[in-house]
C-alpha cells in the first residue's frame, strides 16, 4: 500500500522527522481530503481525478466532487462589527487613592507602628521619630500660647479702665492689636505643628489651654487604604521633606497601563470596556479612562489606561496581563473565520478564493477551482477576522479544511 511504503521510506532514511516527511505528508493530506476516515478502513486508492495537476502554489486547484464535500466554502459578505483589539499591559496602583508617604521631620526612627498588609485610616501614626525639630515646634506653642493669654488679659484689663476713663482710647486699641497678633502667632505655631504629624485633638487641647500628655513626633498616614511598602528600619535618620518611608493604596480599585500602536489607536476611545486577563487565567472588567498624549519613545506605542475594579485584590503592582479592548464605535467591514486564514513562507496571511467562471460570477454547476490571495487583516474579533484588503463582497473562501488544502497544493 502507498501509505505503508511511504512510512517506511521516511523511517529508512532518517534524515527528517516522521511529521516532515514529504512522502509522508503527501499520502497525510490525501488520506484528509478524500475523506478515508468515514470508512472502516485507510486504503488510498491511486485515482487520476485526485487533485488536478498544478504548476505551483499560486496555480487554481480543483478536487472531485467527494473531496469537495468535505470542504466548508463561505461567500463574504459586508456586516456590521465593533472592533476588539488584543494587547498587553502592566499593572499600577491607582494614582488617585495612593501615595508615597515621607516624613515631614528629621530624626532618628525610635519606633515602627505597622507593617506592610496592615490596613490604616486617613491620620492614623506610622512611626515614632525622635526629632530636636519638632521639639522645638512644640516650644514655640506653648511660648505663643502664653503670649496670646497674657495679651487677652492685658486687652480685657484695658478694656475696663477705658470704660471708668482710667486710660486712653489708643492705648485700648493697641491693647486689642497686641491680643489679636498673639493670637495670630499661636494659629501659626499650631499649624506648624499639624504640619509636623500631631492629631487634630491634640492641637484643639493646645489652643483651649488643656492639659495634655507628652507630645512626640511621628509620620501619619495621609489617606486611608493598606500600607504596601514600608521603606524605613529603626535608628534610621530620616531628613524632613525627602525620606520615602511608606507607600499606602487602597487596593480595591487598580490601573492597567496598556501599550496601543498607532495603526490600533483609532479603535480606542475614553470608555470602551476593557477585559483583563491574568496569567492564572482570572478574568477582571475595566474602562478606558486616560489616552495618552505622547508616545513612548522607545516602544512607539501609546499608553492607554484602564481601571478595573478588584475587590478581591487579584492584582498585583507590575503584574503582567492580557487586554482585550472592545471598541464602542460600530463599523463595517468583512469578516472570515480564523480558520480561513492560512500563512505563507513570508508569513503573510492568505486564503483560498473561488475562481469565477467566464461569465464573471463563482462557478455553481461545475465542479469549482481554488487559487491563493493574499489579504490584509485587521482586527480580530473572537473567532473572526477583519479583512481590510484582498477580498470583495461575494466572493467564497474555503473556511475549513484550507489547512489540507495548503498541504496538497505543496506537495
Amino acid at each position: 500500500m502507498i501509505a505503508k511504503d511511504s512510512w517506511r521510506r521516511c523511517r529508512q532514511t532518517r534524515r527528517l522527522p516522521i511529521r516532515l516527511c514529504p512522502a509522508a505528508l503527501a499520502v497525510f493530506a490525501a488520506l484528509l481530503i478524500t475523506g478515508c476516515a468515514d470508512g472502516d478502513s485507510a486504503t488510498v486508492h491511486d485515482s487520476p481525478s485526485t487533485i488536478v495537476s498544478h504548476h505551483g502554489p499560486d496555480d487554481p486547484i480543483s478536487f472531485s466532487p467527494e473531496q469537495l464535500a468535505r470542504l466548508h466554502v463561505q461567500e463574504v459578505a459586508l456586516v456590521d462589527f465593533r472592533p476588539l483589539l488584543q494587547t498587553t499591559g502592566t499593572v499600577a496602583f491607582d494614582g488617585d487613592i495612593s501615595t508615597p508617604v515621607l516624613s515631614p521631620i528629621s530624626g532618628p526612627v525610635t519606633r515602627i507602628l505597622v507593617q506592610p498588609g496592615a490596613v490604616v485610616s486617613a491620620g492614623a501614626p506610622l512611626a515614632i521619630v525622635s526629632s530636636p525639630d519638632f521639639a522645638a515646634a512644640v516650644a514655640e506653642v506653648r511660648k505663643a500660647q502664653g503670649a496670646a493669654l497674657q495679651a487677652e488679659r492685658i486687652a480685657a484689663q484695658d478694656e475696663q479702665l477705658w470704660r471708668n476713663d482710667a486710660i486712653a482710647r489708643r492705648d485700648l486699641e493697641q491693647a486689642r492689636t497686641d491680643a489679636r497678633s498673639a493670637a495670630a502667632d499661636l494659629d501659626a505655631a499650631l499649624q506648624q505643628l499639624g504640619a509636623l504629624g500631631v492629631d487634630g485633638p491634640t492641637l484643639d487641647a493646645l489652643r483651649e489651654g488643656r492639659g495634655i500628655d507628652t507630645i512626640q513626633g511621628s509620620i501619619r498616614a495621609p489617606i486611608g487604604g493598606t500600607v504596601v511598602e514600608r521603606l524605613i528600619n529603626p535608628g534610621q535618620l530620616l531628613e524632613a521633606g525627602s525620606t520615602l518611608c511608606f507607600t499606602i493604596a487602597d487596593l480595591s480599585r487598580m490601573w492597567v497601563e496598556a501599550s496601543v500602536f498607532d495603526s490600533d489607536l483609532p479603535l480606542v476611545h475614553v470608555g470602551d470596556r476593557v477585559d483583563i486577563k491574568t496569567a492564572a487565567s482570572q478574568v477582571l472588567h475595566g474602562t478606558v479612562t486616560f489616552i495618552a498624549a505622547l508616545v513612548d519613545p522607545s516602544t512607539k506605542a501609546t499608553a492607554v489606561r484602564v481601571e478595573v475594579p478588584d475587590p478581591h485584590h487579584l492584582l498585583k503592582r507590575d503584574m503582567y496581563v492580557q487586554v482585550k479592548i472592545h471598541s464602542s464605535h460600530e463599523r463595517r467591514g468583512l469578516l472570515i473565520p480564523v480558520a480561513a486564514v492560512l500563512r505563507d513562507e513570508q508569513n503573510l496571511p492568505f486564503v483560498f478564493v473561488e475562481q469565477a467562471t467566464d461569465g464573471g460570477s463563482t462557478s455553481t454547476g461545475a465542479t469549482p477551482s481554488f487559487s491563493r490571495r493574499t489579504i490584509t487583516l485587521g482586527s480580530r474579533i473572537d473567532d473572526r477576522h477583519e479583512v481590510t484588503d484582498g477580498l470583495r463582497p461575494g466572493e467564497r473562501v474555503i473556511t475549513e479544511g484550507a489547512l489540507f488544502v495548503q498541504f496538497a497544493q505543496n506537495q
